[in-house]
């Protein structure tokens, strides 16, 4: 709260010029004030449900679409039973009703939603920023934001560009805004998605604030056959993230960076100390003998999670990101990078124990990085009913079938090749994709209704979740690098951006590593190893029928792809995305 006071005393002409030197000075002070995450106690806080928010209605019969109005409320937030409240940035429908994550949007097939999105945030953020990796600076103040409907497929003018951004009351908008309100046309593929902030250079601070929720688009007709829990009981999103506090509750983001000298703020990856689900830290849910579903969504800035249970439960993978898979998966382990979404089935009928501690065993960052401790290690606890009961779901042995992806089909192969730069004390400056800057040109033009294959080559140390708007794709093949060579390739690529020139099929002909049987279905999100080259099959186009889109994909502003860590995000590691006719 201090913090916040310190920010409003300021004189908005004057936060550009002294902001930065007031954050490395003024707010060290925090460093000492950290709230020992270790001290709280696990498990005392019930797993919400977050408000549902259907965006239709009934009219004799017939579902009818509504317009949904959701705001983005400076509010209060308690995160756990001995933590005192958090200020946050929260969706709801109110201030009084707004929640972190926010409500749960439920759509069904063929049916529009639309939503007006309003900014009521104070004119100053409760969290640093940094202004030298060109954040949105509207010339009157305020918080810029912009909402994007994560795996949507839908009009441009709809998709949260990062340009697209407003304060609070429309009273400035940013160089691609065009509208208030957001229209979903609801006819893709039945999944999960998640919304959240989209701002330039601030997707990692708005966040972090609390600016997540889930959005679920069901076609009855198609799942009901299937048979997997449903209802309210049975059926539940968990959005789970990592947070840090101070000893005021508040939350913590260091506010001085790697390279202050470079960028006083930003740092490479956000960490927190404490493991949230649905807005509370490591919370419970007591639960019956039988089938459960969840669709677990990672809405962490940067922190991967290898989620397991400690009793040996099994996890019936039905789902990845926004698509069924075309039958169920068994696995003791799921590993979800920052965004992916893993929709699974948990049959607690089979629990050895009384209890089940979902964890974390994922080390960070990912994957070289240190390995969990107790408080990051445990996600949240099941406790299970002694008594055993019918269970009317079942896990049916084929689930939905999309048309085969061929790679002889693709119109024509991309490389797309992602660097990461370093000062001379060989800490990461910024990132890029193709060598280029956000700003620069665009140079993917894929046609619409065509297939492309894409051949992402990781030349930095890190995992980097790669997410492409509009276009849904297939993991092919994970190849290896020849680690003979491998800085000649680099040093080639560096300077030319060239990967044929620089050949590249000379030095991808390592080992080959196998996609995860869970996640050869259709994605937006995949993981990129480090030192390899991962070729995906990009569909620009429904992957559940032969129709066109019902929008004209090729209208401005377009669409994006980028790197989901945010911080990675933020600072120049995504390219805009033309789709032409």
């Amino acid at each position: 709260m201090e913090s916040m006071l310190c920010w409003r005393r300021m004189n908005t002409a004057m936060v550009l010029v002294i902001t930065l030197t007031w954050l490395g000075v003024i707010c060290g002070e925090f460093e000492e004030q950290l709230f020992e995450v270790g001290k709280l106690k696990m498990f005392v806080d019930e797993l919400p449900d977050m408000p549902r928010l259907h965006g239709f209605h009934s009219v004799h019969g017939v579902l009818e679409p509504i317009s949904l109005q959701i705001g983005m409320f400076y509010t209060k937030w308690k995160f756990h039973r001995d933590l005192p409240p958090t200020l946050v940035f929260a969706y709801g429908t109110s201030r009084r009703s707004a929640t972190v994550p926010g409500p749960t949007i439920e759509a069904v097939y063929g049916v529009n939603t639309y939503v007006t999105w309003r900014n009521h945030l104070p004119s100053s953020h409760i969290l640093p920023l940094d202004l030298t990796i060109s954040p949105a600076s509207p010339k009157h103040g305020g918080i810029p934001t912009v909402v994007h409907l994560h795996g949507g497929i839908h009009e441009p003018s709809s998709d949260g560009n990062a340009d697209a951004w407003f304060t609070s009351g429309f009273r400035e908008t940013g160089p691609k805004w065009t509208k208030t309100t957001m229209h979903y046309e609801n006819k893709q593929q039945p999944g999960n998605m998640w919304y959240h902030d989209h701002a330039m250079g601030l997707t990692r601070v708005n966040l972090l604030a609390g600016l997540v929720g889930a959005y679920i688009l069901r076609h009855d007709t198609v799942e009901a056959p299937l048979r997997l829990p449903t209802g309210k009981e049975f059926d539940r999103p968990l959005v789970v993230f990592d947070r840090s506090f101070r000893k005021d509750g508040s939350i913590y983001m260091n506010a001085t960076g790697n390279n202050p000298s470079i960028h006083p703020q930003w740092q490479p990856e956000y960490f927190g100390e404490a493991i949230i689900v649905n807005g509370k830290a490591w919370p419970r849910l007591s639960v019956r003998r039988r089938r459960y579903r969840f669709r677990i969504i990672n809405a962490s800035n940067a922190r991967f999670f290898r989620f397991f249970f400690s009793n040996g439960l099994d996890f019936v993978v039905v789902g990845s990101d926004s698509a069924y898979l075309s039958k169920p998966v068994t696995t003791k382990s799921v590993l979800l990078s920052p965004s992916e979404i893993v929709d699974v089935v948990v049959d607690f009928s089979k629990s050895p124990s009384r209890t089940a501690v979902l964890a974390n065993d994922a080390p960070y960052p990912y994957p070289g990085g240190d390995p969990v401790n107790e408080e990051s290690g445990k996600v949240m606890k099941f406790i299970v009913s002694d008594e055993y009961e019918a269970d009317t779901w079942i896990i049916p042995k084929k689930l939905i079938d999309y048309p085969s992806a061929d790679v002889a089909n693709a119109v024509l192969t991309r490389y797309i090749s992602m660097y990461e730069y370093v000062s001379d004390s060989d800490e990461p400056t910024h990132l890029y994709v193709n060598g280029l800057p956000y700003d620069a040109p665009v140079t993917e033009t894929p046609k619409s209704g065509t297939t492309e294959v894409w051949e992402v080559i990781n030349l930095t140390e890190d995992n980097h979740p790669l997410h492409i708007h509009l276009g849904l794709f297939k993991v092919v093949e994970q190849t290896a690098l020849l680690a003979a060579g491998l800085e000649e390739f680099k040093e080639c690529m560096t300077k030319h951006n060239d990967a044929v020139k620089c050949q590249i099929s000379k030095y991808a002909r390592g080992k080959k590593t196998a996609v995860t049987a869970h996640e050869r279905g259709w994605k937006n999100v995949f993981k990129m190893m480090p030192g390899h080259v991962t070729r995906i099959l990009v569909r620009f186009a429904y992957i559940h029928s032969n129709a066109s889109y019902p929008f004209d994909p090729t209208q401005e502003p377009g669409y994006v792809y980028h790197c989901h860590i945010l911080d990675h995000e933020d600072n120049m590691m995504m390219r805009p995305l033309k789709v032409i006719k």
